[in-house]
């Protein structure tokens, strides 16, 4: 234990410091050596880090990791290690929200054999274009109110959840609105790729002609295969641990309006996403295919 601070206090209140140097003790000399002591440049470097991590990290609402903190400095022009931001972190007690399991909510269909897994886990970046493979899924959230559910839909090459819906229920009209919303914002060509699970919503006749009508082509994940819908169980992983498990729900409309602001400003606009190159998905979108970063469409 460093006891110097105990003699500095003594002296802060104008005491002699030999009587306390005597009861610990230590040294006059020591004391006084210890006391002018300074910072090396390595120390008042860190310190001065520390404080634009904190900055970044505070601002992430807590949800970054060193990662996406290192990403987000090197983008301000902070010349620093990955391996030193991560150090800093640590020491000081910045930790990131760490995500929880989660079970799944939508009911398979053991009768929903025709169609089949066209995408095959493609989910790197770079390896499908914009508006040529959506997924989608369900998730539910408590409130006081009861269940609250949420349907999405997400670019797959750029992660932008391009359509969602809310409702106090999760009936096949759920889905469908979230995925008319993308169609009606992002207006792709014959030919896209909707891919979800073998939940009933999806395998039922309305939805399946819903995309027949509009030239989309099916794509189901194998029976009990979570990872073949993994881009979609990401998001609903990070919208559970950095905003849902965050705050108790009262009502369904608070949630409605906290996951809309996380989705449409957060999530789309400002979250830094490792499988993009630590780009948000509207600046990936803008940057490499002319996206308007606010509304999703062609520039």
């Amino acid at each position: 234990m460093n006891i110097y601070p105990f003699i500095e206090a003594e002296k802060a209140q104008q005491l002699p410091v030999k009587r306390p140097c005597e009861l610990l003790e230590v040294s006059r000399t020591a004391y006084y050596d210890w006391s002018h002591q300074i910072p090396s440049a390595r120390e008042l470097s860190d310190a001065e880090l520390l404080v634009k991590i904190e900055i970044v990290f505070v601002t992430s609402k807590r949800r970054y990791g060193s990662p996406r903190v290192h990403r987000k400095l090197q983008e301000q022009g902070v010349v620093c290690g990955r391996k030193r931001v991560a150090r800093l972190m640590r020491e000081n007690g910045l930790v990131a929200r760490k995500p929880r399991r989660f079970k799944r909510t939508t009911i398979p269909d053991p009768a929903a054999a025709a169609a089949v897994d066209l995408l095959k886990r493609a989910f790197g970046a770079g390896t499908i274009e914009i508006n040529r493979a959506w997924c989608g899924d369900i998730t539910y959230i408590r409130t006081w109110e009861g269940w609250l559910y949420l349907a999405t839909v997400i670019d797959i090459a750029s992660r932008r959840v391009v359509g969602w819906a809310m409702a106090d229920h999760m009936r096949t009209e759920l889905v469908a609105d979230a995925l008319q919303m993308a169609l009606d914002h992002r207006r792709p060509d014959a030919g896209l790729i909707f891919h979800s699970d073998r939940g009933c919503q999806y395998t039922s006749k309305e939805f399946r002609d819903m995309l027949d009508a509009h030239g989309v082509l099916q794509s189901l994940s194998r029976p009990r295969q979570c990872w073949d819908n993994a881009v979609a169980e990401s998001f609903f992983a990070t919208l559970k641990v950095e905003l849902i498990y965050q705050h108790s729900w009262p009502t369904r409309a608070a949630a409605r309006r906290a996951i809309f602001e996380f989705i449409e400003v957060d999530y789309n606009l400002q979250r830094l996403h490792s499988s993009i190159n630590y780009q948000s998905p509207a600046d990936y979108e803008r940057r490499l295919h002319g996206i308007d970063t606010r509304t999703g469409e062609a520039a």
